[in-house]
């Protein structure tokens, strides 16, 4: 498998090279080669949140390194939501970041996932920016390269919140694209992000664009580092708008690698 995941690899290198994009170099990536727990030097889990329910009135419980709930295999990083009793709640996953390890200012980001099936079940790929903990969400801004409610079968959500535009004042810039199949096989999930625009992807196809107004930092925060947050929740103010079903667990969001496209003069 190593050898076909190379290939493909190198193909998708091919890809980002050509069709205008000549000036994309590789600068990060995980390719989540090595079986056991996440690369520590580029991820790290977070579980600061789960009092509060990450103030989105989740369910679950993010679990530290020994519980199983992350773990890398045959290629893949697995992201494990279980039903599981601790500290109150009544499910554990896991919440991974590169926050302090890794962050980046513009670029093409690419992530391989296959997402689980399940109602209640909220997978998602996102970014926050670096200065979260001085400036409060959301002024530091937020990118959610995907997102997904399991009752919303059909539906990948690519979503920007700032100051002026967030789903607490719903005015958060967002759009879905139907997707048949994300539950049976991985897409390529993927923003384009510049100076000037945020395009979002699904396997090479746009289907959202956020312009720069070029206002104020309280419409455009994205002129700074970001980093990586890839989690699995369980219920929650949008997740479990639905409620949950309980026959789905265990659901395992899998990722087949994260890379990170940038110019010379990105950061």
């Amino acid at each position: 498998m190593r050898y076909i995941k190379l290939s493909l690899f190198l193909l998708m290198t091919a890809m980002v090279s050509c069709d205008d994009k000549e000036e994309w170099k590789l600068t990060w990536a995980d390719e989540f080669d090595v079986n056991g727990l996440p690369d520590s030097t580029k991820w790290s889990f977070e579980t600061k949140g789960n009092v509060y329910g990450w103030g989105n009135n989740e369910l679950q419980f993010y679990t530290e390194k020994e519980a199983g709930n992350a773990f890398v295999e045959n290629g893949i990083l697995k992201i494990v939501a279980k039903q599981d009793s601790i500290e109150g709640k009544g499910y554990t996953s896991a919440r991974l970041i590169t926050h302090n390890k890794a962050s980046f200012t513009y670029g093409r980001m690419e992530i391989r996932a296959k997402l689980p099936a399940g109602r209640g079940l909220w997978p998602a790929i996102w970014m926050l920016g670096d200065n979260i903990h001085e400036k409060g969400w959301p002024l530091s801004g937020e990118i959610d390269i995907m997102e997904h409610v399991g009752y919303e079968k059909d539906s990948i959500y690519g979503t920007i919140h700032s100051d002026s535009y967030n789903h607490i004042k719903k005015t958060e810039k967002t759009k879905a694209i139907f997707l048949a199949d994300p539950y049976t096989d991985f897409h390529i999930y993927g923003i384009e992000w510049t100076p000037e625009k945020i395009e979002f992807f699904v396997d090479g196809q746009v289907y959202n664009t956020v312009i720069n107004e070029h206002l104020s930092e309280k419409e455009w925060p994205f002129d700074q580092p970001f980093y990586f947050i890839l989690n699995l929740a369980v219920g929650g103010n949008w997740g479990g708008k639905m409620g949950v079903d309980e026959t789905v667990f265990p659901a395992t969001m899998e990722v087949d690698y994260v890379r990170v496209y940038q110019k010379e003069n990105s950061k």
